[in-house]
């Protein structure tokens, strides 16, 4: 963050002189998606709280501005991107927008980004949340009669994390709590059923063929575990999963403290093929702030309750230590 914000004046002078010339820092100052600048803006407001006092403003109000009134939207207000075809939503989209604003609501004491954050995401939910398997298809063209659905792990965690994020921030009167509580649950209640006997989930989550991804796996284990420790969810039904997938993850760190297996960065398709073909690599940055989540919210789980082996199964045994 310290590098960031020693370079960013810099980087605006140098945009200002060469706006066709990409640079570092370039999504920042001259956004053109949602993920240039959503979630870094997060980060910015959430190390502020931590005690980060270098002057990032520009950023996240560069972020407000954007996503507030920049970004292309439907005609009832929805974020949409223009590629790879018009009107196209992204799931990814939830995370990229919806938890800076929360934090901007949390700093400006602003109900308003509440309220737009409640919208965008139940506008997301309506259209991409399918209520038969409760899990999300990652990419929703808007006029199309027909959906192809291909539910992409990590895309359903960027939304899972944005549930999360939605219950830690809004206010406690907000009115859309008791929906997104519902929605972590019915989301769960979906993935756990697909969760594979290793404890990782699939690319595609509901094509075993599919390779077993980390990145989303480590997702999902941050939001049980965390949702656990807030008093959300009842650890004797979930903590189990969240165990079984904080086990998978783990042994996907080697001993250079690489994270192995996960999926690249990922655009948005219609053909299967484009998924189960995504490269892996242990220099996809999405695997290690997730598993740096994970590992923490289920060592703070582990401190608040003890588990037994009951016949090879684990189990809740009462409170921790």
């Amino acid at each position: 963050m310290e590098l960031i914000s020693t370079a960013i004046e810099s980087a605006r002078s140098y945009d200002e002189v060469n706006k066709l010339k990409p640079h570092t820092l370039e999504g920042l100052i001259q956004p053109k998606a949602l993920d240039d600048i959503g979630a870094m803006a997060m980060a910015v407001l959430k190390a502020k709280k931590s005690g980060f006092s270098s002057d990032m403003s520009y950023v996240t109000q560069r972020a407000s501005d954007f996503i507030l009134k920049e970004e292309h939207r439907l005609p009832d207000g929805t974020l949409v991107r223009i590629r790879p075809l018009k009107n196209t939503m992204w799931l990814d989209d939830v995370y990229m927008s919806i938890p800076a604003l929360l934090q901007l609501g949390v700093a400006n004491r602003q109900e308003s980004y509440f309220n737009e954050s409640f919208k965008q995401f139940s506008a997301y939910q309506k259209r991409m949340f399918n209520p038969s398997l409760n899990v999300f298809m990652h990419g929703y063209l808007e006029g199309a009669e027909e959906h192809p659905e291909f539910h992409w792990a990590r895309a359903n965690g960027w939304a899972l994390l944005t549930t999360s994020e939605m219950l830690m921030y809004l206010p406690a009167n907000h009115p859309g709590r008791k929906f997104m509580l519902g929605q972590l649950k019915n989301h769960l209640k979906g993935l756990m059923s697909l969760q594979d006997g290793t404890g990782f989930w699939h690319q595609l989550l509901d094509k075993n063929d599919s390779y077993l991804e980390t990145s989303a796996t480590a997702i999902y284990a941050y939001v049980i575990a965390n949702a656990i420790n807030k008093g959300w969810l009842d650890p004797k039904i979930y903590a189990p999963a969240a165990i079984l997938a904080w086990n998978a993850v783990n042994s996907r760190v080697n001993a250079q403290g690489q994270v192995e297996g996960t999926c690249v960065g990922t655009g948005l398709a219609w053909d299967p093929a484009f998924y189960y073909f995504r490269p892996i690599s242990p220099f996809a940055a999405h695997g290690y702030g997730p598993t740096l989540l994970a590992g923490s919210a289920m060592m703070e789980m582990l401190k608040k309750y003890s588990f037994e082996i009951n016949d090879s199964a684990v189990h809740l045994s009462g409170k921790g230590k």
